[in-house]
């Protein structure tokens, strides 16, 4: 039987993921979707659809590919066509988690370096116009990974399982449309946010200094900076997060072609290149559950609206269980 390669120490791993990032993602959208953080609604529309691709990627890549697989190896999500929708939809979900930190990055910059631009682009229409845009194209790019599975083997006429085919690794085509694939996700959107944020920082060294030296408006630009500090603190917070996390896999990435190796699926849970291939996969998993603990500890309005919600849902549950 195939499943994945799994040591204990992960799979512990994946069911704390798993318990503690959906609960943590679906408290964040019911949180958030009430608008009461102190938060733009351009701001909110963003993390929210972050929220939702990193509860679609703790269920489905945690919860349906992994755990199920682990203890329940012979269920209809183990068949050939389950197998490889779960792969794409796995893919998709992650490029939109990814991507939509990318664009959030990217609005926060132009709120903060490009203030003619602010007024126009910083808006409820336009972030809910990308957050559509990207998760439509993420999909699309990821409909051809359909098409490179085929089944391990047919059982009573049921093909079970999934495995790459072999012209996948000769074919001109799929190669192109795999170095595409990894450089599309993780390459190209870490540097990109390292980037945005590097100009981010700079601008806001520049805009402290020029602060210092004009004693007639420092009143009115510190009160502007203030009314932009919890935004400045959440961008921060989640794209040094994402930087960190995401890191292993890169370094994971640029091993594997410099060294012309193929990801590991041996047994033999002690070698070191399986060790570093999983633990980049866990901490890629857990940047999909982090960003709820990031608002927790850095927005005051945040923590009340959770302490509410939390307080309402206990009395609800309470009454229920009165005479």
């Amino acid at each position: 039987m195939h499943a994945p390669v799994t040591a204990p120490f992960f799979i512990i791993c994946y069911s704390i993921l798993a318990a503690v990032g959906a609960t943590a993602n679906l408290l964040a959208i019911i949180v958030l979707s009430r608008g009461r953080c102190g938060l733009s609604r351009c701001i909110t529309y963003y993390l929210v659809a972050i929220a939702v691709t990193d509860f679609l990627v703790i269920t489905i890549a945690v919860i349906l590919n992994r755990i199920s697989r682990i203890y329940f190896r012979a269920t209809i999500l183990s068949t050939t066509p389950a197998c490889t929708l779960s792969i794409v939809l796995i893919f998709a979900t992650w490029d939109c988690s990814v991507w939509l930190t990318v664009v959030f990055t990217f609005d926060r910059f132009v709120a903060i370096c490009c203030p003619k631009l602010k007024n126009r682009y910083c808006t409820a229409k336009t972030a809910s116009l990308i957050i559509g845009i990207v998760c439509a194209f993420c999909c699309i790019k990821n409909i051809p990974n359909y098409f490179v599975y085929e089944p391990i083997y047919i059982l009573d006429g049921i093909s079970w399982f999934c495995n790459i085919k072999a012209n996948y690794y000769i074919s001109p085509a799929w190669q192109a449309y795999d170095w595409f694939f990894q450089i599309y996700t993780p390459f190209l959107p870490f540097f990109a946010i390292l980037l945005l944020n590097a100009l981010t920082i700079r601008q806001i060294v520049a805009a402290n200094r020029a602060r210092r030296r004009l004693q007639g408006a420092e009143r009115q630009q510190d009160l502007e900076m203030n009314n932009r500090k919890r935004s400045i603190i959440l961008l921060f917070s989640i794209s040094i997060s994402f930087l960190l996390l995401w890191a292993p896999l890169v370094g994971h990435f640029i091993y594997m072609q410099l060294t012309d190796e193929s990801y590991f699926g041996g047994l033999d849970f002690s070698d070191p290149q399986y060790i570093f291939q999983e633990t980049a996969n866990t901490l890629q998993l857990l940047s999909s559950c982090n960003n709820v603990f990031i608002y927790i500890i850095s927005q005051n309005m945040y923590r009340e609206e959770l302490k509410n919600i939390l307080i309402y849902s206990f009395v609800t549950l309470s009454n229920c269980f009165k005479w």
